[in-house]
């Protein structure tokens, strides 16, 4: 018998102080989701799956147990986008690598959020 392997991502599921709010924002900023309970037809491409070390303070705050992490095409046009509805994106050199280029946002509760170009190639 061939060995079973998830094939995707089915889905992400966190707790929000007031979802309907949380998940317009989402809808209307990023794209993400849609008018179906939520659900939204991406795009094929890498997903990165990594558990970080606990101490980790690549996610900002200590308490963080995750962060969320969106594939764009297009950095520069979304970052622009983002700052035109008034919203605060933060972008570092150090963070661009061989594998792309990374911003950062954080949803109206709390949570950051990360935009990644992939590298060409």
């Amino acid at each position: 018998m061939m060995k079973q392997k998830a094939n995707g991502i089915g889905g992400i599921f966190f707790r929000a102080r007031n979802p309907q709010k949380l998940g317009e924002w989402y809808r209307e900023h990023l794209g993400v989701g849609g008018e179906c309970e939520g659900v939204w037809q991406q795009e094929s491409g890498y997903t990165v799956f990594a558990p970080f070390p606990a101490d980790t303070d690549y996610f900002g705050r200590d308490t963080q147990q995750f962060m969320l992490n969106f594939r764009v095409g297009d950095l520069d046009a979304m970052i622009a986008q983002l700052k035109a509805a008034g919203i605060e994106v933060e972008t570092r050199a150090e963070w661009d690598s061989e594998v792309g280029r990374f911003a950062r946002v954080v949803d109206p509760e709390g949570n950051p959020v990360e935009l990644w170009e992939p590298a060409v190639g």
